[in-house]
């Protein structure tokens, strides 16, 4: 647990419901932002499968932080 609260440390900030609504707004923002640039770059003629397959990762992060914020917020984790 302590792993995962080191990488995803806004996603156990989420204890009410305010800071919940804050903390997906922020990973969906960011998830859009990323995946935009990543877009972009992934139409790269010789590096644009290297950027499609990290904004599969990034998305991934993403996807898991918000997952981990609705479980701190439901109190399953601890």
């Amino acid at each position: 647990m302590d792993m995962m609260k080191k990488y995803w440390a806004r996603a156990f900030t989420a204890n009410d419901g305010k800071s919940l609504a804050k903390t997906l707004i922020f990973y969906i923002v960011a998830d859009f932002i990323c995946g935009l640039i990543i877009g972009l770059l992934g139409k790269l003629p010789l590096v644009g499968f290297l950027f499609s397959l990290l904004g599969s990762l990034v998305g991934i992060y993403f996807f898991v932080g918000i997952i981990l914020a609705i479980l701190n917020f439901l109190k399953v984790l601890k």
